[in-house]
């Protein structure tokens, strides 16, 4: 029926999409001033008046401080209410479970980190998530149920046909059949799930290197090796949830595996994982190998090549081979995808930093006809738990930001 709300062009609908234009405007500048808003928006005073008081009334914004400096009284400012939803993200990993609270401004004001109790201990996987996100909300002065919404990321993927966790037989716990209903049931929120290396795509593109880039690639080392896919501006997932994982990728200078579900590992990962390093250093005269988990091992071990200055140094030549290793993979994927960018992630790679990329940069021209540029994470600190937070932040400020409802 015409004039109904939610039809296209009517004045309902016109003012929810200048409502969520200066709410957008307030996530991106800060506190501003109803003259800044009307200039920003091209709204009248009057109205951009009306849009505040229409979205103050709404729990949404907050009149706080004045603007200071010049002549006359200062402007009333107005900000986005940071209390107008809380959104949460989850990252797992098989050595511990690692939650944030973040207000709708994006700012995390709660976190809360639970140790993995391994493969034979008794503590359910949905009690691990539950602890876990009441530690973090806890942490944020706040209930479980003041969370509008959680992402959790995971190793591997959800099967979207069967729900089961696949490519992450080392995560134990999660590849119960019925474990997703029992987290929607035990969590009054709204819950999704996202593969690890996908999340920490999503803050490299809101956040880091790979901001404004529509197709790009992001290659991820750390416990596991992987691939996220953005095509297009959006993630690629794959019919089962298990495009990019790339650590199953058949590739030269690694022998062939057969049954790679079964061993959980392929020739990529066997070539160019972390846990490969230690042993290549040896074999590369390398005196000194640091003791710690493959994953911190590893993180130093390249750390030092890129230091090294010499190109006779054994640290400079374990650099150069891994830089090798990984453009042998990388090869592969862009001769295929085409990709604008290449972001490398997780500690094996940022580690490098430029004296790896470029490395890797001058093998992946030589082995491959697409020269795609290469690029080092800038999302450092908790990237795939950042990249959580974010999506749960876009919908939840889809929801809350509404205001034709």
């Amino acid at each position: 029926m015409a004039g109904t709300v939610g039809t296209p062009g009517t004045p309902s609908v016109l003012r929810a999409m200048n409502d969520r234009a200066a709410l957008d405007l307030l996530l991106e500048h800060g506190p501003l001033s109803r003259t800044r808003i009307g200039k920003l928006t091209g709204l009248s005073k009057p109205t951009a008046s009306q849009l505040l008081a229409r979205l103050e009334a709404a729990g949404l914004v907050l009149a706080g401080g004045t603007t200071e400096g010049r002549p006359g009284p200062g402007a009333q400012l107005y900000e986005v209410d940071p209390a107008a939803a809380y959104a949460a993200g989850i990252d797992v990993t098989p050595g511990r479970v690692l939650a944030a609270v973040a207000d709708v401004t994006g700012r995390t004001v709660g976190r809360h980190e639970l140790p993995t109790p391994g493969r034979r201990a008794a503590v359910p996987v949905v009690q691990q998530v539950t602890d876990a996100l009441d530690g973090a909300a806890k942490a944020a002065g706040l209930a479980r149920g003041d969370v509008h919404r959680v992402v959790i990321g995971t190793p591997g993927a959800f099967d979207p046909g069967t729900g089961r966790l696949r490519y992450a037989s080392h995560l134990p716990g999660w590849h119960s059949p019925t474990l997703l209903d029992e987290l929607a049931a035990a969590l009054p929120m709204p819950v999704e799930y996202e593969n690890d290396v996908n999340l920490a795509a999503v803050a490299e593109q809101r956040l880091g290197a790979a901001r404004g880039h529509e197709d790009f690639v992001l290659l991820w080392n750390q416990e596991g090796l992987g691939a996220a896919l953005v095509l297009g501006g959006r993630l690629h997932r794959g019919w089962t949830g298990g495009a990019g994982e790339v650590g199953f990728l058949p590739v030269p200078g690694a022998p062939l595996v057969r049954k790679v579900s079964r061993t959980g590992s392929g020739g990529f990962q066997e070539l160019a994982g972390s846990q490969a390093l230690p042993g290549l250093a040896r074999e590369l005269g390398v005196d000194s190998v640091p003791c710690g988990s493959y994953v911190e091992v590893a993180a130093a071990l390249v750390a030092r090549g890129a230091r090294a200055d010499e190109d006779n140094d054994p640290h400079r030549r374990l650099l150069r081979t891994y830089a090798t290793r990984l453009a042998t993979g990388l090869a592969s994927l862009v001769s295929v995808l085409d990709p604008e960018l290449v972001v490398l992630s997780g500690t094996s790679l940022t580690t490098g930093g430029e004296a790896l990329r470029a490395l890797v940069q001058d093998e992946l021209e030589e082995l491959a006809a697409s020269r795609p540029r290469l690029a080092v994470g800038d999302v450092t600190e908790h990237p795939v738990l950042r990249g959580a937070l974010e999506s749960a932040l876009a919908t939840t400020r889809d929801e809350v930001f509404d205001t034709s409802r």
